[in-house]
């Protein structure tokens, strides 16, 4: 069935004509995610306001049901004339627009009379305010194309849509003329027209505001005092009824029919219908109080602000101070972490990865694991290979702090592969080309790249923007060698073929890539795009538990025990069941070899149909999200591990069993979802998000104690004063952290935590 929402009709031609837009959930006029079968708020919306909407992201809105469209201010700029009572009046508004600002030919009507003109920014401005008119622009969204969530019916364009005019097409305004405009058009209203709202500044009291949703019924009726319903604008009215029913629950019903009753204009009718639609999530409380703050009041010590206490308290903060002696209740994210144990399997596995540990200085148990699962990978290439037909190679991230011991395993990998004679299944520290990567893998198709500071790597081979393209196609050429294993790569053509020119196909590559990075540098490097389109998904991303183990003093001088050396040695000939063009250097490039096929017990068959099932219903369940990519790969990385484990037991007769299986499968997957965790806490796609979720990582690193405002600054001094401010008002509005009191050096002080 064609899919007939408005994203998939519009949204395409709407960023071929160079706008920006975003998925705005059906019978809204908010950004919204389809995710897990259902439709939820979208809070990092405006990420689309510093860069252009990508392909990959129009696709997969296009899939999501009944997905409107709406565009991202910014490049544009719009006239949003909110008269609803004067059809006369918002005309005439609509005609002085056309006069002072130019003739557009974008005109959008909703619920007429009201109207919409669309310019074009000379420059990106920030929205100014005037009910009820308003200039959207920066950091604004409106809507393009969506069904209108009071009349049922379509936004219409009455001369020309968005989806048929280019941008340039727009007439070009600026901040100033579109202030001299408001100025002009505030005149010619009427003074009952021009209602006044409640401005939101940003909270002089966060130890009041960034706390419980819930509040108590004496506190939210006296901050009420300060907040009369004085003819307000829509916006306030609706802010004002969704924060009494976050802090008071349907208790508060009476409470908001009786403010809303305060002005003229009231429909009680009205007025229960908007009730029983609210549904806050993130306001409640505090933005009651925040708001009559801001207006002198000053709430009387004996009340009670934060209604999830259970006690009275002797101070309108206490409520918090109370929150912090105790310890948060871990998530169930970090329960699962916690229960996780590695183990390390046997056979070469597991002696590769011991000879590491014994012999390093600051042991890494799993990025050492990592590092060999790669090596013995790379050394079975081509020799070994699943009754689906995967292969053993891998790509696998370690990431740790500097100084934290992640390159001894490296070391070691090279020494033993020269010392079993096996160096040229070693790639060089570097891949400075796409071009060159090829290069490498037709001289030997079964090759280990070990790559430091993978992280800065990864920024400039993922920058499409900035970076050349012999860079950025190492990354393309790795996402295809990844799926390529089981087949036939084909080279690129080149016009002129002369000898250095030709076409280079490569037989059944076994690329395995193992890199070290920082946290820092890795997640970086990282944006949105690169976990929609699946390359971040190729990875096994492994980051240690403990950046700085103790030290191994009695490391020194090494020798590799032999009979790891004879097991290297074993394995890359196939297990002695190879011969010929399979063993050493002269396994040929496009030759066709036919690995061994490495059995599966019942057992093992069983589980991984099992796996199979639950993946399947993960992914009916995350549909629509950029994790798919991450559960889609669980799977057949399991199944890789496993036939690595299976391998290295035993090169001559191998057997994926159960225990095998198990251990693939539970690796994977702790580490896929601890992946996915990170993709949330760390990957932005503009510097204003990536400043915030560093920002809480930073405040997540204190824990329960919290963090004060000096600490925040002194760890964050990248960021200016004022938009540092800025970042944490808006974790406290979105209810990311919260705000208490603590001892410090003998005196109270303020601090910051993560909620929950």
């Amino acid at each position: 069935m064609q899919n007939s929402s408005h994203m998939a009709r519009y949204g395409a031609r709407l960023v071929t004509n160079g706008y920006a837009i975003l998925p705005i959930a059906p019978g809204t006029k908010k950004p919204g995610r389809f995710q897990r079968g259902a439709w939820v708020d979208y809070p990092e919306w405006n990420r689309h306001a510093a860069r252009p909407t990508t392909e990959v992201e129009v696709a997969t809105w296009s899939a999501w049901p009944d997905c409107g469209v709406g565009l991202v201010g910014g490049a544009v700029a719009a006239i949003d004339i909110d008269i609803a009572e004067d059809a006369e009046l918002a005309l005439k508004i609509e005609k002085l627009a056309r006069d002072r600002l130019g003739d557009t030919p974008a005109l959008r009507i909703g619920r007429a009379p009201k109207r919409l003109l669309v310019y074009r920014a000379a420059e990106p401005f920030r929205g100014i305010k005037r009910h009820p008119l308003e200039v959207l622009c920066l950091g604004q969204q409106f809507l393009a194309y969506a069904t209108h969530p009071d009349t049922g019916a379509p936004y219409a364009w009455p001369e020309e849509g968005l989806a048929d005019l280019d941008i340039s097409e727009l007439p070009a305004i600026t901040a100033d003329a579109a202030a001299a405009f408001l100025e002009v058009a505030q005149a010619m209203l009427p003074e009952a027209v021009r209602q006044r709202g409640f401005i939101v500044k940003p909270s002089a009291h966060p130890h009041l505001t960034g706390h419980s949703q819930t509040g108590t019924m004496p506190a939210i009726q006296a901050a009420l005092e300060w907040l009369p319903n004085a003819e307000l604008d829509y916006d306030s009215w609706m802010r004002i009824g969704m924060a009494l029913k976050g802090a008071l629950g349907d208790e508060g019903k009476d409470v908001f029919a009786q403010w809303s009753a305060q002005a003229a204009k009231d429909v009680p009718g009205t007025t229960l219908k908007a009730w029983a639609s609210f549904k806050p999530d993130r306001i409640g409380a505090g933005s009651i109080y925040h708001l009559a703050l801001e207006r002198g009041w000053k709430p009387d010590a004996s009340l009670r602000l934060d209604g999830s206490m259970d006690c009275a308290e002797a101070h309108p903060a206490a409520g918090l101070l109370s929150q912090l002696g105790g310890t948060s209740k871990p998530s169930k994210e970090t329960d699962d972490h916690t229960a996780y144990t590695l183990h390390m399997p046997d056979g070469l596995v597991g002696d590769l990865t011991a000879y590491m540990l014994s012999t390093a200085r600051r042991p890494q148990p799993l990025l050492s694991l990592g590092a060999s699962l790669c090596a013995i990978g790379a050394l079975m290439g081509r020799n070994y290979r699943t009754e689906s037909n995967l292969r053993s190679n891998l790509y696998i991230v370690g990431i740790a702090d500097s100084g934290s011991g992640k390159n001894h395993a490296r070391e070691i990998i090279n020494e033993v592969f020269f010392e079993a004679g096996l160096a040229h299944h070693l790639g060089g520290n570097k891949i400075a080309s796409g071009a060159g990567l090829l290069t490498a893998l037709h001289r030997q198709p079964a090759i280990l790249f070990q790559i430091d500071e993978f992280g800065m790597f990864l920024s400039a081979a993922a920058d499409r923007k900035r970076s050349p393209r012999h860079i950025t196609e190492i990354l393309d050429n790795m996402t295809e060698l990844y799926t390529a294993a089981g087949g036939v790569f084909l080279g690129a053509e080149y016009a002129n073929r002369d000898g250095s020119n030709e076409r280079r196909d490569i037989n059944q590559p076994c690329l395995c890539v193992y890199g070290t990075t920082t946290p820092l540098h890795f997640w970086g490097a990282l944006q949105g795009a690169n976990v929609v389109d699946g390359s971040l998904a190729r990875f096994l991303i492994l980051p240690s538990d403990d950046d700085y183990p103790d030290e191994n003093l009695a490391a020194g001088i090494r020798q590799a025990p032999p009979g790891l050396i004879h097991g290297l040695k074993a394995l890359a000939a196939g297990g002695g069941l190879q011969s010929g063009n399979l063993t050493g250097m002269t396994a040929g490039q496009t030759t066709a070899v036919t690995p061994i096929t490495v059995p599966m017990s019942d057992e093992a068959k069983a589980r991984f149909k099992e796996l199979s099932g639950t993946l399947t219903e993960e992914l009916r369940a995350a549909r629509g999200t950029a994790f798919t990519a991450i559960l889609a790969r669980i799977g057949e990385n399991s199944l890789k591990l496993a036939l690595i484990v299976a391998v290295g037991r035993d090169p001559a007769r191998p057997i994926i069993d159960l225990s095998a299986a198990e251990w693939a499968i539970g690796f994977v997957r702790h580490f896929a979802a601890r992946t996915m965790e990170a993709i949330e806490r760390h990957v932005a796609d503009t510097e204003t998000e990536a400043h915030l979720k560093r920002l809480k990582e930073i405040i997540r690193a204190a824990g329960a104690k919290g963090i004060t405002k000096s600490e925040i600054t002194r760890s964050s001094q990248w960021l200016k004063a004022r938009d540092r401010d800025e970042i944490l008002l808006t974790l406290i509005e979105s209810g990311d952290i919260t705000t208490g009191m603590r001892d410090t050096g003998g005196r109270r002080a303020m601090v910051y935590r993560l909620s929950g």
